[in-house]
């Protein structure tokens, strides 16, 4: 294996170099015109031929929604699951099967509702997944109620006076189920998404991307701000590891933290360029990325961080069960079933 993606080593690289066409299955593409989803499958399907795998040793498995869809228009092996146990599924497949790389599709309703827990489990497990959760913070597929991650007073078919919830943040979630990789990117921005799916796939262990993904039909527009050329270099912040935290067009603004500990946007003529927040994205204390998860404004998006927020080391879950299962041969080489059935917590009653 190349020594690019490391993760991957155990994996068959492929016997010849491939591109994004080989990625492409024959079935027609059924998302709505204008969907975010097109710019997504394209910038994977061309990023992955850097990983050098075989198609068949590569994996896709999704739950229900838009966004689970995607295995169905790769050339690869996938899984369209059941809702919310993608990870589940996926969980399997990586304990039990070192040589694939397996990739889980979900949205923020799949992922974030009914399949909350199976997310927060599998990332605090480690397990060896790539996890990519497409965010439009509506429910797509089911024509428009309002999802997980809708923000607070959303109008839809099934909040007519407005939603009560308060939103989750997925970058916060996964911060708090001490996942050891967690980035955010834009459906629109090719040359970021592409770059962070670059890391995630390198790193062993589990990787959340969220993507914030465009819904035209039903939420269109809930990121506009963030895309907009005009206002995007304002409201956006590119997080650079090891690079003190700047932004605008000018990069008039930064992130500091204040004495009382928070951290928050600061002017940067009148703070001072040394006094600004450095990015770590390799800290292995997730309080400050936890801190930038919160710093956007939840209304209007200004001070929105995107790119890596953690990428520490640990071992995988997979990694750890599989060494653990070898144990266990050595210490019992020719293991008796019955012997097991009939173990300490058995009796028998005269």
């Amino acid at each position: 294996m190349t020594d690019t993606f490391p993760a991957l080593r155990l994996v068959p690289k492929a016997d010849a170099p491939q591109k994004a066409k080989d990625f492409k299955s024959d079935q027609e593409v059924r998302w709505c015109p204008g969907c975010g989803d097109y710019a997504i499958l394209a910038a994977v399907q061309g990023f992955l031929p850097e990983l050098g795998l075989r198609r068949e040793n590569i994996v896709f498995v999704s739950g229900i929604g838009c966004s689970s869809r995607f295995p169905y228009y790769l050339n690869t092996y996938g899984m369209h699951s059941i809702h919310g146990r993608a990870p589940a599924i996926a969980t399997g497949l990586a304990t039990s099967r070192e040589d694939l790389s397996v990739w889980v599709i979900t949205g923020d309703g799949d992922a974030l509702s009914i399949g909350g827990n199976h997310l927060i489990h599998a990332l605090r497990r480690n397990v060896n997944l790539k996890i990519l959760l497409f965010n439009n913070r509506i429910y797509g597929l089911t024509k428009g109620q309002y999802s997980p991650t809708s923000e607070l007073g959303k109008v839809t078919k099934s909040t007519p006076f407005g939603s009560l919830d308060y939103p989750f943040n997925p970058v916060s979630l996964a911060l708090g189920a001490e996942a050891t990789f967690v980035a955010r990117t834009i459906d629109s921005d090719r040359a970021h998404l592409t770059g962070v799916l670059r890391e995630a796939a390198a790193h062993e262990g589990s990787a959340l991307v969220e993507i914030y993904q465009n819904c035209n039909i039903f939420n269109d527009g809930a990121w506009e701000p963030l895309k907009d050329a005009e206002t995007k270099q304002e409201m956006l912040i590119r997080l650079q590891d090891g690079e003190p935290i700047r932004f605008g067009a000018s990069l008039e603004k930064g992130v500091a933290r204040l004495p009382d500990g928070r951290i928050a946007i600061v002017d940067v003529a009148s703070h001072g360029v040394d006094n600004l927040l450095v990015h770590r994205a390799g800290a292995e204390d997730p309080s400050i990325a936890f801190a930038l998860s919160r710093l956007s404004d939840p209304v209007t998006l200004a001070g929105t961080p995107i790119g890596v927020f953690r990428s520490v080391q640990r071992a995988s879950y997979d990694r750890l069960a599989r060494e653990q299962m070898a144990q266990a041969r050595q210490r019992n080489p020719q293991p008796d079933l019955q012997v097991l059935l009939n173990g300490r917590d058995t009796w028998t009653i005269a």
